[in-house]
């Protein structure tokens, strides 16, 4: 499966932006899907996972009540909407995914998924 992340841009601090992930070339609903970020000079980090159905979430505590990851598997693409986003968030956001076979829990590292996107700049201005 080849993914896509999108919608990245500049925000002022407290604002709001949707990220999405499109797939293409497999049967979308059979991977879980997961958000990461990678701020300049740190490592890539969990921010959020969701099961192919959409019907169970995860999230990295720093997002928990902001962020909030939803798909729709007929559009092949998964959703990334964060809210009050800080300055510190400032960060290339990856999506990834993994076939939903091969995992029992939503996987929170990196070294579990399979497939990656490029990935779409989030710049949050003070």
């Amino acid at each position: 499966v080849q993914l896509q992340a999108s919608g990245g841009g500049l925000v002022q601090a407290g604002g709001s932006l949707t990220l999405s992930c499109a797939a293409s070339g497999g049967t979308f609903s059979r991977y879980t899907v997961g958000w990461f970020r990678q701020a300049p000079g740190k490592e890539r980090e969990f921010v959020a996972a969701i099961s192919r159905s959409g019907g169970s979430t995860a999230y990295a505590d720093s997002v928990k009540g902001r962020f909030t990851i939803s798909r729709d598997n007929a559009k092949n693409t998964v959703y990334l909407q964060m809210n009050n986003l800080n300055p510190e968030e400032t960060a290339v956001h990856y999506c990834a995914a993994v076939p939903s076979i091969l995992t029992a829990a939503l996987p929170i590292t990196l070294s579990r998924y399979h497939y990656w996107g490029r990935g779409t700049l989030v710049t949050v201005s003070s």
